[in-house]
């Protein structure tokens, strides 16, 4: 027999559940939206959205609704199903279709029911109705019923106004909706590190303002070119948030920190700059903090002791998502989302890096040294000279 035609996809969240009602009500329909952009992005079609408590429904017959919707930020799980009548009869025959379309010879099912709603009769009585469906269908393929590790599984939902009937889960993205937690700054090499951090953090809600320093004459176009490869990937997680993306120079302030201020200290000046770079657009954009892509020890620039001292002074919330994770789990990631091919192009290294760098630096000595320069005009001028990148670099 043929499969009946799967006509909704049920769209499962997690941790906003948890929200207060109006918090709550703002976030589904901001997930909503997401969902629409998601699949407008990707060419699906589908007549509508809709929502009830704890569902969100895309009616549609195209399969690539699925992974889709399960793209999106703040999506738990998603299951392409069968929409029919919230009565034990309605369930019951739907649930035989679907059994007698995937049970094989000698094949164990299981049923998996729950419901919602008002109703005379119970999740348990589902499962009965809807077992003793199933098993008189497929009598002639000697099923058994396995309630725990069955052959096929078939989930029966029933809610207020509709049941439904399904035989596979998708896990989501999860997370928050993109656009709830507010806009951040989000500095991206092109290496492997910046970019999951970026994405770490849309996952949590944020709508990130990338933003890519540019170290010439001390690295080339190869890099840039990574980051904005980096930035095209990062936009397909994105749909319906287009990125305000900026570049800003920074190959004078490099010159300044190696000519006037001990070379061992570069690489923190640098990232004292960027922050600083970073706080300005940040402040223009109306935005509420700065990630980066550092994790804890990977690099000489980011022990415990150097990060403490590239922010003394910097008075503005500063996000390490990948504080705790190893290469190897960041690496993971970056396959996941897409941007490691990008990020490991061939590429310029900065020339600026000190053969030395130091590992234990104290906030006093590169206060004392960053007097040497004057840090306001070079923040001034890298500022003044930050431009838009064009969305057609990188999309």
């Amino acid at each position: 027999m043929v499969r009946p035609t799967n006509d909704v996809i049920l769209v499962r969240y997690g941790e906003l559940a948890l929200k207060s009602r109006h918090v709550r009500n703002r976030y589904e329909k901001t997930l909503m939206s997401n969902i629409r952009s998601m699949l407008d992005a990707m060419d699906v079609d589908y007549d509508d959205l809709s929502r009830e408590w704890g569902r969100i429904y895309v009616h549609t017959t195209n399969p690539a609704a699925v992974g889709a919707a399960a793209r999106v930020f703040g999506v738990v799980s998603v299951s392409p199903a069968i929409t029919c009548e919230p009565t034990l009869e309605s369930v019951a025959s739907t649930a035989a279709d679907v059994g007698e379309s995937i049970i094989n010879e000698n094949e164990s099912f299981g049923i998996r029911a729950r419901r919602s709603g008002n109703h005379e009769f119970s999740s348990r009585d589902i499962g009965v109705a809807c077992g003793d469906a199933v098993f008189e269908r497929v009598r002639e393929l000697n099923p058994k019923v396995d309630l725990t590790t069955p052959d096929r599984e078939i989930m029966v939902e029933v809610r207020q106004n509709k049941g439904f009937v399904y035989t596979d889960v998708v896990n989501g993205t999860g997370g928050l909706p993109l656009g709830t937690q507010g806009k951040m700054v989000a500095l991206v090499s092109g290496g492997i590190d910046s970019p999951v951090a970026a994405w770490l953090m849309m996952k949590r809600g944020c709508e990130v303002i990338p933003v890519y320093v540019n170290n010439e004459p001390h690295s080339d176009d190869t890099m840039r070119q990574r980051a904005l490869e980096c930035l095209s990937v990062l936009q397909t997680w994105a749909p319906g948030h287009p990125f305000n993306a900026y570049e800003v120079p920074n190959g004078i302030s490099l010159d300044a920190f190696l000519s006037n201020c001990q070379r061992r200290y570069a690489c923190i000046f640098c990232r004292r700059m960027m922050y600083r770079i970073a706080a300005g657009i940040m402040e223009k954009e109306g935005a509420f903090g700065i990630i980066t892509g550092s994790s804890l020890g990977q690099v000489a620039s980011q022990t415990s002791e150097n990060m403490m001292a590239e922010t003394c002074g910097i008075h503005v919330p500063i996000y390490h998502p990948l504080i705790g994770l190893d290469k190897t789990e960041i690496i993971d990631i970056a396959r996941k989302i897409g941007t490691y091919d990008a990020s490991i192009r061939p590429a310029m290294c900065c020339t600026a890096v000190p053969e030395k760098p130091a590992t234990a630096a104290k906030c006093g000595e590169v206060c004392s040294e960053e007097d040497n320069l004057d840090v306001d005009k070079l923040l001034m001028d890298a500022l003044s000279g930050a431009k838009i990148i064009d969305p057609i670099e990188y999309s």
